[in-house]
């Protein structure tokens, strides 16, 4: 399972998925892997917020989201984002299907904190429609948005925009994922010296965010690994600026950060 992050977007235009990511998930499916893509698309929503005269606010590196921001979320993520990356996939030989966690209620989800506003937090993962996409042979292609279907006020939006490390944690979790790469824009997870950290256990990875190395954007993704090894064995966080970093991650390891429970 692969996680998309900022890596992915913004090298030529923001919607562009760089040729090697894409080369990689070809391969790997025409190997026979079976493969889930959950990304995300923050650094192009900020943009398009920005056109529309709307601030952006993070809190432990989620954004805030009242119902202009979710609105251009939803927009940006479900469609421009989600739609340039299975169009890259297709036409490069290929075959992904682009969803995202509202359809076939793949992530049931509840308000996570009011002071996020419409961010989601995860209450299920409903794997039905995973299953059948990924047995008939395509690549399942996800925007991080939830069902909002716990506790639900009538006025309140039924889409929810949730942190897409967390939904990658979530679903690696639920469907008993054999690995969980992230492919980022930070080489992996350093120390305080800057120094990267190739290998570190679950104990260890809790303390850098405990002590306040790992922060910002680090910290739900550091999250979402932990939560992933509940019941997948490795969770690697790697630098998408190394061409063909995701084969080289899975054939020689050590492309970035590697966690490991036990």
């Amino acid at each position: 399972m692969v996680k998309l992050g900022g890596a992915t977007f913004g090298r030529r235009e923001p919607t562009v998925l760089d040729i090697g990511d894409v080369e990689d998930i070809v391969e790997l499916q025409r190997r026979g892997k079976s493969l889930i893509i959950v990304h995300g698309g923050g650094k192009l929503t900020t943009e398009w917020l920005n056109r529309q005269g709307i601030s952006s606010q993070f809190i432990k590196g989620e954004r805030v989201t009242d119902g202009a921001t979710l609105d251009v979320a939803v927009s940006v993520l479900a469609g421009l984002v989600n739609k340039e990356i299975v169009a890259a996939i297709n036409s490069r030989g290929g075959q992904a299907v682009g969803i995202s966690g509202v359809d076939g209620a793949l992530i049931q989800s509840e308000v996570k904190d009011k002071e996020l506003g419409y961010v989601g937090r995860v209450m299920k993962v409903n794997l039905a429609l995973l299953e059948t996409l990924l047995q008939s042979g395509y690549v399942p292609v996800i925007a991080p948005l939830g069902l909002h279907s716990g506790d639900k006020p009538d006025q309140a939006p039924q889409i929810l925009n949730i942190n897409a490390d967390v939904v990658a944690g979530e679903i690696a979790a639920a469907i008993d994922a054999e690995r969980l790469i992230f492919l980022t824009d930070v080489a992996g997870i350093c120390d305080q010296q800057g120094r990267l950290l190739t290998q570190l256990s679950t104990s260890e990875a809790e303390a850098l965010m405990a002590s306040g190395v790992a922060s910002g954007g680090m910290i739900p993704k550091i999250k979402a690994c932990l939560r992933a090894l509940s019941t997948t064995q490795t969770v690697s966080i790697i630098g998408g600026k190394i061409p063909h970093a995701l084969l080289k991650e899975i054939e020689e390891g050590d492309v970035g950060t590697t966690i490991e429970g036990g």
